[in-house]
């Protein structure tokens, strides 16, 4: 390692005897010469080892030393350096002596001075000698740079060398990556293709299912106006045998709203309403469905052993989610087959769910089965095995999620030629659960009577039809057509109770609540729709306001009654002593 600059410039003056270094190192510094003085001859040895630019050395001090180690570091000095020596000599009269002169040849680049002299004397010998050490430095500076440049030099060299025996490897190597490259390349868009497809058949579905909607309003009123004419027959009439046709015809609106309800289950957007279900039930009502859906080729079979206990989910969810599976098994059965619906306790497997009480429902086809590969991403959304035009790739996803979100799980089994299973893992209810109710009973007559509701409704025939019904139930009804009349009715009829159409043109009924609710506090209020999306109402009222359609007479008069009895529980509140 080099010197520092300073080490490097600075003199050392070796005059061991009086004064003369003190003098010479006061006159160098004021010239602005770093000077330090040494005073035996190893610590001269050592400072010149360490750094240093020129020496002056008074001759009296090179006697009776020992210049070995001087010697050595002057014998090993770089190629480019050749330290300079500035000697002192006392003047004496006659042929110099023998001793310090004589050694004068072991240090090499020597500059002799006669004493006594003068300060400027000093200063030129010490410039002179700075001059020439600096024009080593210089050359020392070349070689280095040299050096440097013929490593680098070098070092290319053998890089080049390196290039040209691997180049051949390094072109294999590299016409490799790029195949894979290209592979990758061609992958990804094959996948954007499948996605964007998918996509496309997603928005179509999604189209599809907001058309639905509103044509499933539409269907809904039409349905409400029949069962509500059915109801209101068979509440009046004496006839019996016009009660028994009216009691066809109210079963076949039932199930018209059932169909109606499975079919917009897809485009729902709501949290999972997670109650108590018993399994026989659910697969009762999803029998007749999934039968008409399966045809006459496949047989089918439905299971739930002794001890299951009720489940923990929801019901039209479930439903759509047998369905699917039921559609899926199907297309798996082309030429038909056998397909079984089993439910029972079962331990899950470990790591599939946290430890309980499980329920599983398993959904068995005996079609072609699927390799591990397909059965592996069958869960993703959007991925699909059937032809363009044939599947969305949403319906297990639609299964997964459903369970997830009901705190269970789902997963596959196939095996090809052999079958698959799919296996829906939901929590078991606890048993003092209540259970949802499947209908609700037709009361003979209103809990109560005289009530002032206002309808607001903007399709005839259902408004109409609700103010019938409800008239028949002994309540005192105003009606609207719109949100706008719906307001103006509310300041003059002032009634006890609003039951409003949700989706009407301009004002909607979740508006109207809230416009109402303000004007009228503690007036109850009732939203019947058969609208699929209830988010927007469920903001504004709870479910225990909300009317479905269509809907039963005794439907209409428990909801009535249910709402009455809150104002009821309020107003009492409201009374209470504090």
């Amino acid at each position: 390692m080099q010197p520092s600059k300073s080490l490097e410039e600075r003199i050392l003056i070796f005059a061991p005897h009086g004064r003369d270094a003190q003098v010479m190192c006061s006159v160098l510094t004021q010239d602005g010469f770093a000077c330090d003085t040494v005073n035996t001859v190893d610590e001269f040895a050592a400072s010149i080892a360490a750094g240093a630019g020129a020496a002056i050395v008074a001759e009296e001090a090179l006697e009776s030393i020992d210049l070995a180690r001087l010697r050595a570091w002057l014998e090993a000095q770089e190629h480019w350096s050749d330290f300079p020596f500035v000697v002192l000599l006392t003047r004496v009269s006659g042929p110099p002596a023998d001793g310090a002169r004589a050694r004068l040849g072991e240090l090499g680049n020597v500059i002799l001075l006669e004493r006594p002299l003068n300060a400027q004397t000093l200063r030129s010998a010490a410039m002179s000698v700075l001059r020439a050490r600096r024009r080593q430095y210089q050359a020392r500076d070349v070689l280095l740079d040299r050096e440097r440049t013929a490593e680098s030099l070098r070092q290319s060299q053998e890089a080049l060398v390196h290039l040209n025996e691997t180049l051949e490897l390094r072109i294999e190597e590299r016409t490799r990556a790029l195949a894979q490259a290209n592979d990758r390349l061609m992958n990804e868009v094959i996948e954007r293709e499948r996605v964007q497809q998918a996509m496309v058949q997603f928005q179509k579905m999604e189209a599809v299912g907001r058309l639905t909607g509103g044509i499933a309003h539409d269907f809904n009123n039409l349905l409400n106006v029949v069962q509500g004419s059915m109801d209101l027959i068979l509440m009046m009439s004496k006839d019996e045998v016009a009660k028994q046709r009216a009691e066809v015809a109210r079963r076949a609106c039932q199930r018209g709203g059932k169909l109606t309800s499975q079919l917009l289950a897809f485009s729902r957007n709501q949290s999972l309403d997670l109650r108590p279900l018993d399994v026989n039930t659910l697969f009762e009502g999803v029998r007749e469905l999934v039968s008409t859906s399966l045809g006459s080729s496949i047989r089918l079979a439905f299971e739930v052993e002794l001890d299951t206990a009720n489940i923990m989910a929801d019901m039209n969810q479930m439903e759509m989610a047998l369905l699917n599976l039921a559609i899926n098994a199907r297309d798996a059965m082309d030429g038909g087959g056998e397909l079984r619906f089993h439910a029972g306790l079962a331990l899950p497997p470990a790591g599939l769910l946290p430890p309980g009480d499980y329920v599983r429902i398993a959904v068995t086809d005996s079609g072609e089965g699927m390799p591990p590969e397909v059965a592996a991403r069958v869960f993703e959304p959007f991925f699909t095995t059937k032809g363009v035009g044939k599947g969305t790739g949403l319906g297990l996803s639609q299964v997964y999620g459903m369970a997830q979100q009901s705190g269970g799980a789902a997963r596959i089994l196939s095996e090809q030629g052999v079958g698959t299973t799919v296996e829906i893992w939901l929590r078991a209810a606890g048993a003092d659960a209540d259970l949802q109710p499947a209908a609700v009973p037709a009361p003979a007559a209103a809990a109560r009577a005289g009530v002032r509701i206002l309808v607001v409704e903007d399709d005839n025939f259902v408004r109409e039809s609700m103010v019938e019904s409800l008239e028949a139930l002994g309540h005192t009804v105003a009606q609207a057509s719109n949100g706008e009349a719906g307001l103006l009715e509310l300041q003059r009829a002032r009634p006890d109770l609003i039951i409003t159409d949700y989706l009407m043109p301009g004002m909607t009924g979740a508006e109207l609540v809230l416009v109402a609710r303000a004007e009228l506090p503690g007036v109850p209020m009732i939203i019947a729709t058969g609208y699929a999306d209830m988010k927007a109402i469920e903001q504004v009222i709870g479910d225990d306001m909300l009317l479905r359609k269509p809907f039963q007479l005794a439907e209409l008069a428990a909801t009535v009654e249910r709402a009455l009895q809150k104002m009821d529980g309020e107003a009492d509140a409201g009374q209470a002593p504090p």
